[in-house]
């Protein structure tokens, strides 16, 4: 070899070894996410009886995922179609978007009549979300902070952080009588400073399944007024909470009569059960048609950059289901009959606690509403029922009754009475 090689070869093993020995190497583990966590600790288990009660997921009476009829039609209608798969608008399908709007306001609704909403196709829920949460940080005219209940949905925060909106919180869960704290919530309102933004669950509240009631939500609306706070709605269990898709959207459409120009993150995970083809929109009620053209334009550059268009199948099934009569009546029907199947659970959970002698009161079981219910019961509780019943639920004690069927109910309701009593 000559010198002139062995200087090359010298070198380069110089540049190797001053290189760090990965790019990434500084970069620590993150904590798991406490939901997936659950169903992967469900799954190492060998315990037959074992119950996953951590997955947001609607399950029948089997256990089973489950696909609604209604949308295996629609995607019969749409295969006879033969249509293409070419890209969206940056603001999604037209006919998705005005149905998705009306279905929270209203078919009738005078806002959506005269062209002062601002609606665009989301990916679900968490993509509808972080559009309203990136327009807030851009466009907002108040402090770039936004009010959370205490709990709300994991996610939100995050959400808002990343896009770079302060977080901040008010009180709303009673953990005494978990139930709603009406006079906390109201007494923090009070404290907020104008301009705040302020995130209400429109029904169903995840993850406690406690709701005001319409006279509360009377009051909050009256109290939000007259503090000049700027109302965001998420409403991901139209028609899942009661089974009645025109009162779980009482108080947005309350609100909007009222006056209050809110901003709307709807899911059609949940009520249509499409988990997976993430089909959203987002919204924005204005004074006039001008202001909305404008706010649309600066929506559609966020979206650009953000994720360029929405999915294109789910909004087609979503479209075709609301836009038929027949199918959405049909779908009406079977959205009834999940909430009707969560609500009996409930039922039959809080009786069969009584049945095994538990002296607690158990009636916020069937007090609260939605998928999920907040027991009460402790993290030292939760950690005695996982490991001795094989009951597997997040720590702060919340179970998804979509996990409870008529098969698992007395054993579920055995273990929670024998981790406290």
């Amino acid at each position: 070899m000559s010198f002139k090689s062995i200087s090359l070869c010298k070198n380069a093993v110089d540049i190797i070894s001053k290189r760090p020995s990965s790019w990434w190497s500084h970069v620590a583990m993150g904590p798991p996410d406490a939901i997936l966590g659950v169903t992967e600790a469900f799954k190492k288990d060998n315990n037959p009886k074992k119950i996953n009660l951590g997955v947001g997921a609607y399950r029948d009476d089997n256990g089973k995922p489950y696909v609604l009829p209604s949308i295996l039609k629609a995607e019969d209608k749409l295969r006879a179609k033969n249509l293409d798969k070419e890209y969206l608008p940056i603001s999604g399908q037209a006919d998705f978007c005005k149905l998705s709007i009306q279905l929270a306001l209203g078919d009738d609704s005078e806002h959506v009549a005269n062209g002062l909403n601002v609606t665009t196709q989301g990916i679900s829920g968490t993509g509808s979300l972080r559009i309203g949460a990136a327009f807030i940080n851009a466009f907002f005219p108040g402090p770039k902070v936004v009010y959370l209940p205490t709990p709300s949905w994991g996610n939100h925060t995050p959400i808002f952080k990343h896009s770079g909106v302060d977080v901040k919180s008010y009180a709303f869960f009673d953990p005494k009588t978990c139930g709603f704290d009406f006079q906390g919530t109201l007494n923090d309102i009070n404290k907020m400073p104008e301009k705040s933004v302020i995130l209400l669950h429109a029904c169903a509240h995840n993850p406690t399944g406690v709701d005001p009631n319409f006279e509360q939500w009377k009051e909050l609306s009256a109290l939000i007024k007259k503090k000049n706070l700027f109302p965001f709605f998420d409403m991901a269990y139209q028609g899942f909470a009661s089974g009645d898709c025109t009162k779980d959207a009482q108080a947005v459409r309350y609100f909007v009569k009222e006056g209050h120009c809110i901003a709307l993150a709807q899911s059609y995970a949940k009520n249509m059960g499409l988990y997976g083809e993430r089909a959203g929109a987002f919204s924005i009620i204005t004074d006039n048609k001008e202001e909305a053209a404008k706010v649309m334009s600066q929506i559609k550059i966020l979206i650009r950059p953000m994720y360029s268009n929405p999915p294109l199948h789910g909004a087609r099934l979503v479209t075709e289901v609301l836009s038929d009569q027949a199918l959405r009546k049909q779908w009406l029907g079977e959205v009834k009959g999940m909430a009707d199947r969560i609500i009996s659970v409930r039922t039959k959970l809080r009786d069969n606690l009584k049945k095994e002698g538990s002296s607690l009161n158990w009636s916020h079981i069937t007090d609260q509403i939605g998928m999920f219910c907040f027991t009460g019961m402790k993290p030292d509780q939760v950690a005695r029922i996982t490991k001795d019943f094989s009951v597997f639920l997040t720590k702060d004690g919340r179970i998804s009754m979509a996990g409870v069927t008529s098969k698992n109910v007395e054993y579920l309701a055995h273990a929670m009475h024998e981790v406290t009593k």
